[in-house]
Order: structure tokens, then C-alpha cells, then sequence
């Protein structure tokens, strides 16, 4: 995908690791409903720690995270939490082509299949 920006903190990474690892344990114990929520976290965690220098895609990408409330869970609204974890997912998508446009934007199973040369 190119160069990678400078600046993300080796803090920043193991406070992502750290956060992961120990909510995973937590999830053995915790309602499946927090798990989606545990990842968003840790994705907002690490947006939060993007240097400024990010690319436009990638600082698009993590403005849309950083704009789910941290207590959002999929049980009070179970559609409107899926569907906002849906416009997470086609951000993503946008930002992921944007980076590196010679991928297909097929749909399907063959979704992910780059492009022929």
C-alpha cells in the first residue's frame, strides 16, 4: 500500500496489543453482545494515535470510527448497529480502494479478486 506514515508510537501499539489481548480474556466471561464493541474501542484507540501525515483515505477511515459512541452495543437498536457497523465496513472498503486503486469494486464472492493487468 506505499509508504506507511510516521509517527504512530510504539505506546500507542501496545496499548492496542495490550487492549485486545486482555478484552479477549474478558469476552470468555462478558455477554457476546461486547465483543463488537471491544473492536471498535480498540479501532478507535488506534485512530486516535494516526499521525497527522496519514493519508486522506486512512484519516477519512478513522474520523468514521472515532464517531461511535464508545457504549454503543448491538442491544438496544440491533439494525441500527448493524447498519452503522455496515457504513464502517464500506468506509473501509473506500479507503482500502483508495489505497490501492487497482482492486475490482465487483460485489460477490469474487469481491476481494484485483483486477487483471
Amino acid at each position: 500500500m506505499g509508504a506507511e506514515p510516521s509517527g504512530v508510537s510504539m505506546d500507542a501499539v501496545v496499548e492496542v496489543l495490550a487492549y485486545l489481548v486482555s478484552a479477549a480474556r474478558t469476552q470468555l466471561d462478558e455477554a457476546a453482545e461486547y465483543a463488537p464493541m471491544r473492536l471498535l474501542t480498540a479501532a478507535s484507540r488506534l485512530a486516535e494515535a494516526l499521525p497527522d501525515d496519514a493519508p486522506r483515505p486512512v484519516r477519512e477511515l478513522a474520523d468514521a470510527i472515532l464517531e461511535v459512541p464508545s457504549t454503543a452495543t448491538p442491544s438496544t437498536d440491533p439494525a441500527a448497529y448493524t447498519a452503522m457497523v455496515d457504513g464502517l465496513c464500506a468506509t473501509l472498503a473506500d479507503c482500502l480502494l483508495a489505497l490501492d486503486p487497482g482492486t475490482t469494486t465487483s460485489s460477490g464472492p469474487d469481491a476481494a479478486t484485483p483486477a487483471a493487468p
